[in-house]
């Protein structure tokens, strides 16, 4: 078993355990009173109905049932506590205080030790030359509607195998959606997936790009691409763009998308991998999946991985706002000032009300996964999801698919929804990923490479084709430290460009998902 905190009401268990099994407790040996899976909780103080439960030394919920040492805890008897950026809980009547905030931290990343300079390190990446700093090498189709999509995807099948002729091109990916029609224009959700497009588009990991679209839909590439000034970092140009109505219909729109990109292909090609500093890397955090050993075992690891780089003055990044829920206090109190706190506090308050307006609330999550492998509760959910995060000072919060321009760590507003988040981190430039799971994801994430850190050695042996890092060596021993510092060994090396688990697979084209949150007309 394994107890946080000494605050803790319940400590984790690290294997299947049988009902009648002794398990030590500060209190004295406690017998099982039913049979524990792996990374469930079992009670090892008595508490009465309405009282609250503490893991990671917060609160997770509060009673429905009594609770007796040696009982699972778990949605039987565990309820979800109401939470808002207030930091807190209520459930009846009763306010319970989820923790005392540490005093907020001033100043931007780091910790005291040697300079990042004294201690930089290096990976191999393409400088561009807006200064931003690639980690793969991407010709890209950008379909501007789904009414597009089948023909992006029929002109990416003509070069499956460019990197024959083209060996500093990664490949040649189709961006599609089922969206860019049927919005309000001018809306939130026009704006929005223009907003990602652009970002997509000045991404470091896309050499060039051309953008298809159908004719008459609302997502109109002209008006993009001169709104937002996009163009080519290979060529300097303005982007091709293909309108399958002008060009005459869809064969005629294929061989005219096709004759584009083999003229990019050759500007994408003179790019080079040259020695940067490690502050060249943003950093994107995210998990799914998620089980009762994530905030034991990989999201510390992973938090540590972030400090670390922080440290040497790159950029590390958390989202997924339904799911800090309860913990949001904690990051409030890292913040180097006022502003940033009052921003994230708006963001979760935004929330609360975009919920009740489609009527659920923040305690909708966990997932039926997530119920499985242990969590039971939002708040549990959200204390072990910002491990991820580390423990240096937050200096910015940007919006969903806004660009990260602070370094240190940044916080990006986005939903909980794996595809949906990522896409928004990605347009907001990151360049890497590092993805954390318990139950098992596969998540993939071209342009930009995903690494899966799996939370228990079960898993990673199980699927060992898409795990990239066991971190269920912590349960064995190893320190969040040790395994975050190999974290950021693979990092480097996949940003030098070692092919991830993901990549190996081909995966990551159908992960990308704008968000869209408005009326479909």
């Amino acid at each position: 078993m394994i107890k946080l905190h000494p605050r803790d009401d319940v400590v984790i268990a690290k294997e299947p355990l049988a009902r009648g099994t002794v398990i030590e407790t500060d209190d004295g040996p406690v017998p099982l009173a039913h049979t524990i899976g792996a990374g469930h909780k079992v009670a090892i103080r008595a508490r009465a109905i309405g009282e609250p439960v503490h893991r990671y030394g917060q609160v997770i919920g509060v009673c429905t049932a009594r609770i007796e040492p040696g009982e699972h805890v778990h949605v039987h008897n565990l309820r979800a506590v109401g939470v808002g950026a207030a930091g807190g809980g209520e459930m009846g009547g009763r306010r319970f205080p989820l923790a005392a905030p540490p005093e907020r931290q001033r100043g931007g990343a780091g910790s005291s030790g040697p300079s990042a300079a004294e201690a930089m390190r290096y990976f191999e990446g393409y400088l561009r030359a807006d200064g931003r700093v690639g980690t793969r090498n991407y010709v890209a189709v950008f379909s501007t509607v789904n009414c597009s999509a089948s023909v992006s995807h029929l002109m990416r099948d003509r070069f499956r195998d460019v990197a024959r002729d083209y060996p500093n091109v990664d490949g040649v990916i189709a961006l599609t959606h089922k969206g860019g029609c049927g919005h309000v224009a001018g809306g939130d959700d026009h704006d929005t997936l223009e907003r990602v497009f652009a970002g997509y588009a000045h991404h470091p990991n896309i050499a060039a790009y051309i953008v298809i679209g159908l004719g008459c839909e609302v997502a109109q590439a002209g008006p993009m691409v001169e709104r937002h000034r996009l163009s080519l970092l290979a060529t300097n140009r303005a982007p091709p763009i293909i309108g399958i109505q002008y060009e005459g219909g869809t064969r005629k729109a294929i061989e005219a998308a096709v004759a584009a990109v083999s003229r990019l292909l050759p500007f994408a090609n003179e790019a080079r991998r040259t020695k940067r500093p490690a502050s060249d890397l943003i950093l994107a955090t995210n998990c799914g999946g998620s089980d009762g050993y994530s905030g034991i075992t990989a999201n510390p690891a992973l938090g540590a991985a972030v400090d670390e780089l922080v440290r040497l003055g790159g950029t590390g990044v958390l989202a997924e706002t339904p799911e800090i829920f309860g913990a949001e206090h904690l990051l409030m109190a890292r913040a180097t000032n006022d502003a940033v706190a009052r921003k994230l506090a708006e963001r979760v308050d935004w929330w609360r009300t975009y919920l009740a307006a489609h009527g659920a609330d923040v305690t909708s999550n966990p997932s039926p996964g997530n119920l499985a492998g242990g969590i039971t509760t939002i708040a549990e959910k959200s204390l072990g999801g910002i491990a991820k995060a580390g423990t240096t000072a937050l200096t910015d919060v940007v919006g969903y698919a806004e660009p990260i321009t602070a370094k240190g760590f940044v916080y990006m507003d986005t939903p909980g929804y794996d595809p949906v988040s990522v896409t928004g981190l990605v347009a907001g430039g990151a360049n890497l990923v590092c993805f954390t799971t318990g139950r098992g994801s596969v998540f993939g994430c071209k342009p930009v490479p995903s690494l899966k850190l799996a939370s228990n050695s079960a898993l990673y042996r199980r699927m060992e084709d898409d795990m990239d890092i066991d971190c269920g060596v912590i349960l064995d021993g190893a320190s969040p430290q040790d395994v975050g510092e190999r974290i950021l060994d693979e990092v480097l090396a996949v940003a030098s460009g070692k092919p991830t688990k993901s990549e190996q697979l081909g995966l990551g084209e159908a992960e990308f998902a704008p968000w869209m949150r408005g009326p479909t007309l």
